[in-house]
């Protein structure tokens, strides 16, 4: 089990648990933390094998996770259990996202420091072995450096236009947008600021 995926050992104890019900509903776990304090949560993020998890997914892996947690009863005090999508500016937990998501920008973490650093912030360039391969900019060149995948404490995709537009593509071709919402959604606003 990567620690990207449950860092912590709390963590890694309920993915154990977790990980078969979320698999046997056909989703995959992403990312699982337990979060302690005045109002403990479990914050499960999850997603299909092949992308675009939706809100009544999350409803469901909720209800299976509820009752199994609620047998095991890993956790002794009451908790907030959370589902969730990845979002598009998901974390990388599993050596396979580096390879889903390539040529796409990312920021990097490592446990050490690698050549004097521990962030690295570039374009991905796919896998090779247990390597994360990464495009970065290194006194003006462009350079493709592998990390292995041990070495990462973090790791997730950069916010940028080309990664919004590609997942909203991919999403309208799939047929999970609807473009006519937006229209109304425009003429609404565009009513509103004629009535303000």
């Amino acid at each position: 089990m990567s620690d990207l995926i449950a860092k912590a050992q709390i963590d890694r104890r309920l993915a154990e648990i977790i990980t078969p019900v979320i698999e046997d509903l056909g989703f995959e776990l992403v990312r699982v933390r337990y979060q302690g304090g005045k109002k403990p949560s479990v914050q499960i993020m999850a997603d299909k094998p092949d992308g675009g998890i939706e809100v009544d997914d999350c409803a469901t892996i909720s209800t299976a996770v509820s009752a199994t947690l609620d047998v095991e009863d890993p956790i002794e005090d009451a908790y907030a259990l959370e589902v969730s999508s990845p979002g598009i500016d998901r974390p990388l937990t599993r050596l396979k996202d580096f390879d889903l998501w390539q040529g796409y920008v990312a920021k990097l973490e490592t446990n050490e420091l690698i050549d004097g650093r521990k962030r690295f912030k570039g374009t991905l360039a796919g896998t090779e072995g247990s390597e994360v391969l990464i495009e970065i900019e290194e006194q003006g060149e462009d350079l493709t450096i592998g990390l292995q995948f041990d070495w990462l404490s973090d790791a997730k995709l950069v916010l940028t236009d080309d990664l919004i537009r590609d997942v909203l593509r991919s999403r309208k071709n799939a047929g999970e947008i609807d473009e006519k919402q937006f229209d109304a959604v425009e003429t609404a606003l565009d009513d509103d600021e004629d009535n303000g």
